[in-house]
């Protein structure tokens, strides 16, 4: 019979993946995680924020970098404002990066909101094609008479299953996220 576990594996990673992306696209609060895409040029090398310095949201609408060395906060300021995506404006005390987080116009959650949905196609793709290489296996098999054509239609069943599976939860992942980014 055929394997259908490594496709399934495939699938939930993409989700997974899905909803990383998501976590990326902020709300009107603060949130640690906003800031995860930022590279900062430090020690001569471009490095992830969270390997030079420690973010946290002491307040709702409040970000706070606090540098492991305090000789890369000029480098993590000019990193945040350098990321036009966040459009941040962060400020620095010689201590720590203060970022404050600006609420949301309506235009800017509509942006939002249609980014998330960009993300929703990307990870339909995704799954799209694991099951177009599901299949392509199911038929190579087939035509190695590996398969018996009742065996096949089963296996697409189950494939179309998971499918249908993992789009419900990318459908929920992306309302609840379109609610958290419009709601004020």
């Amino acid at each position: 019979m055929f394997d259908t576990d490594p496709y399934e594996l495939k699938m939930t990673s993409a989700v997974e993946h899905f909803s990383e992306d998501l976590g990326k696209i902020r709300t009107g609060r603060a949130h640690p995680g906003m800031l995860d895409g930022i590279k900062v040029e430090a020690y001569g090398a471009e490095m992830p924020l969270n390997q030079v310095a420690n973010v946290t949201a002491p307040e709702a609408q409040l970000l706070q970098v606090t540098p492991f060395d305090p000789g890369t906060i000029q480098a993590i300021a000019a990193a945040i404002r350098n990321d036009q995506t966040l459009g941040l404006n962060p400020s620095d005390d010689g201590r720590v990066v203060r970022v404050p987080v600006p609420a949301l116009t309506e235009e800017r959650r509509k942006m939002l909101v249609r980014q998330a949905g960009e993300k929703v196609e990307e990870a339909r793709i995704a799954l799209r094609n694991i099951r177009q290489d599901a299949q392509k296996d199911v038929r190579r098999k087939k035509d190695a008479k590996e398969l018996s054509e009742d065996d096949v239609k089963a296996v697409e069943k189950e494939i179309d299953r998971l499918m249908s599976e993992q789009q419900a939860v990318i459908d929920g992942l992306f309302k609840q996220k379109e609610k958290d980014i419009l709601t004020i």
